[in-house]
């Protein structure tokens, strides 16, 4: 029998978002909002929050309609790859 995790069909940009998903919530102990990837991965609201439709969409997340801070993971944590640092073209000072 194998016992080995099967990785699920998510493509390497959507398993960041789910890895980030996974450890802001151990971390801070609530899932994120949509304004924290989008700080983290130095992207556009509008890019955020197509990516959590996509994820929904492809059931790797759940969310409650109408309430904040509400992204729950569908899958098995161990299946996610390990998040990466987002190297921004923008300096910051």
């Amino acid at each position: 029998m194998d016992t080995a995790i099967q990785k699920p069909a998510f493509s390497d940009k959507q398993g960041q978002y789910l890895a980030f998903i996974h450890a802001y919530t151990l971390v801070m102990g609530r899932p994120p909002a949509e304004a924290d990837m989008q700080r983290f991965f130095a992207v556009t609201p509008p890019s955020v929050h197509q990516m959590v439709l996509t994820l929904e969409r492809l059931g790797f997340i759940r969310r409650m309609p109408g309430s904040a801070r509400s992204i729950e993971l569908r899958i098995d944590p161990q299946t996610l790859p390990k998040l990466q640092p987002v190297i921004s073209p923008v300096q910051r000072y």
